[in-house]
């Protein structure tokens, strides 16, 4: 039995003893792996259509699939899609073989190209970053700053001068 099955609350890793982090480290390798791990399945056929671990972690939650005319589509949603300098994918599984993605080119999309919410998404996004450059507040600071200021008027009666805000 580890230590972390005997205790309720774990304690700290750089308290534990060598074996102990060691433990640990095994124990969250094993959850990682199986975290990446996946396989897509029909549940008519015994062998999986796909299975192995993904090249890199993704959203879950923000991840889908759906069928189309007979054809499964897959759409994994990369956590590097949520930075500023997109991911290009060598493979999807690790076990598949690599593509060289230093000759990948994606072309340059005109914000009248893309759907409403998305090229609102993509405006918003563009304006807080120059916000940011400017060292101005964001569009989402400057609704809580809004907000904080409809309160105040709302509630004169209260005493704002010792909140700290942000």
């Amino acid at each position: 039995m580890s230590t972390s099955e005997n205790n309720t609350t774990e304690k700290p890793y750089d308290e534990m003893s060598k074996p102990e982090q060691e433990e640990h480290d095994k124990v969250a390798r094993a959850r990682e792996q199986a975290e990446q791990d996946g396989e897509v399945k029909l549940k008519s056929q015994a062998e999986p259509i796909l299975e192995g671990e993904l090249f890199a972690e993704i959203k879950e939650e923000d991840s889908t699939w759906s069928i189309d005319d007979g054809v499964l589509y897959i759409e994994l949603e990369k956590l590097s899609a949520r930075t500023s300098t997109p991911q290009w994918w060598p493979h999807i599984l690790t076990h598949h073989p690599r593509i060289d993605t230093s000759k990948l080119a994606p072309e340059n999309s005109k914000l009248s190209d893309l759907d409403g919410e998305t090229r609102g998404m993509v405006e918003k996004m563009m304006f807080d970053n120059q916000q940011k450059q400017m060292g101005k507040p964001t569009s989402d600071e400057q609704r809580k700053f809004e907000m904080l200021e409809k309160f105040k008027n709302a509630h004169p009666e209260m005493d704002f001068s010792n909140a700290k805000i942000g």
